[in-house]
């Protein structure tokens, strides 16, 4: 009988090959997004050093009470932009983005505008 892959195996394989292609550095760390069916992640991380440098998520007390669902697109932009104001704080303008295996569209998109908004350059 032939069974079909895991959506989950699929995009894990997704992600080991768009992470040969790039890596995060000092100058230049990397924007990595992580979506469950709950909840929306994302980190700035320098691959280089192996920190990760800003993170932000829906699982946060003050981002869920902003916000009145943490699995939609607003919270997914509401994400982009906290991330990406974290990030400016910190000195960080340019990064690498990964958008983890995801499809560039809906959620992962919208986080991605939103950071760009906030002032980080992809």
């Amino acid at each position: 009988m032939i069974t079909k892959e895991s959506r989950k195996d699929i995009r894990e394989k997704k992600h080991y090959r768009l992470r040969n292609r790039f890596s995060g550095t000092a100058e230049r760390p990397r924007l990595s997004v992580y979506r469950s069916n709950s909840h929306i992640y994302a980190q700035i991380i320098d691959d280089a050093a192996g920190k990760t440098l800003v993170a932000a998520g829906t699982v946060e007390k003050d981002v869920r009470t902003a916000l009145k669902n943490t699995d939609d697109i607003e919270a997914a932009a509401y994400i982009g932009d906290l991330v990406a104001k974290r990030a400016v704080e910190k000195g960080i303008t340019k990064v690498v983005f990964d958008r983890g295996g995801y499809i560039y569209q809906g959620k992962v998109a919208a986080l991605a505008e939103a950071a760009r908004k906030a002032g980080l350059e992809f």
